[in-house]
């Protein structure tokens, strides 16, 4: 590890933490720079090294918006506590299956997602109709658990989900789907965390120096989206998504 590849592994982080803080996306950025940064590891310990990188970021935006963005507990907790099953069974169920099978499918979700964002210039711009709190903690538990599985299996574009299926589901505007995403990213990251770290496949060393430039990121980006709003988040959205499009696609034919 030379000073320039610790300085690299920072930058990357920072900015991860930045997005990651807005709409989730952050691990476009910190993944492949893991992976090309540090190709004599195991992907496991690449993949974990990352959550321990993301997880703090994660948390400290969750903090910042729960301090100026009402979030409704009564909703997210349960859908937190789902997220994190999922995501250990997400995590656990890599040693079984092939997550590349599902990236053909995971590009066509966001792709349709970035359609039907952008042709609906007021989706997520405002609240919809609250639902009875029944209806709601039902389906953000549901979601909670699937999105969850997906993250601890594969996780590319795993805040994009939250946020978007909590804007068509839940009613939310997108600074409150952004709020309450984060919470249910971090009990992802930490499901995921647990299950790495019980296999010892974690670069702590390194996974600890990105948490703090991801927290400043995070920082940063939290503070952003905060101070300029729904719109503002619905933009980085929108880029975010079609960044990860691109990418994804990208990786399939190369």
């Amino acid at each position: 590890m030379t000073d320039a590849l610790w300085i690299l592994l920072g930058i990357g982080a920072f900015f991860a933490g930045f997005v990651d803080a807005v709409v989730g996306g952050g691990g476009l950025i910190q993944i492949p720079l893991l992976f090309s940064s540090l190709p004599q590891h195991a992907p496991a310990t690449l993949f974990g090294t990352n959550k321990i990188a993301s997880i703090i970021g994660t948390a400290s935006a969750a903090v910042q918006y729960a301090r100026r963005v009402r979030i409704d507990w009564r909703i997210v907790i349960p859908g937190a506590a789902a997220a994190l099953v999922g995501a250990w069974l997400g995590a656990k169920s890599v040693a079984y299956l092939d997550p590349e099978f599902v990236r053909p499918v995971v590009l066509t979700l966001l792709i349709l997602v970035a359609v039907y964002t952008f042709l609906r210039p007021d989706f997520g711009t405002e609240a919809g109709t609250p639902l009875e709190l029944s209806v709601t903690r039902r389906r953000i538990v549901i979601i909670g658990a699937g999105i969850g599985f997906y993250d601890g299996f594969f996780g590319p574009g795993t805040g994009s989900f939250f946020i978007f299926l909590f804007i068509r589901a839940l009613h939310m505007d997108f600074l409150h789907a952004s709020a309450s995403a984060k919470v249910l990213n971090f009990s992802t990251n930490l499901a995921a965390i647990s299950f790495f770290a019980g296999t010892g496949a974690i670069l702590w060393k390194i996974g600890l120096m990105m948490a703090a430039c991801n927290l400043a990121g995070a920082l940063t980006g939290s503070t952003l989206a905060l101070k300029h709003g729904t719109r503002f988040v619905r933009k980085f959205f929108l880029i975010v998504v079609t960044a990860l499009i691109a990418k994804m696609a990208w990786d399939i034919v190369a």
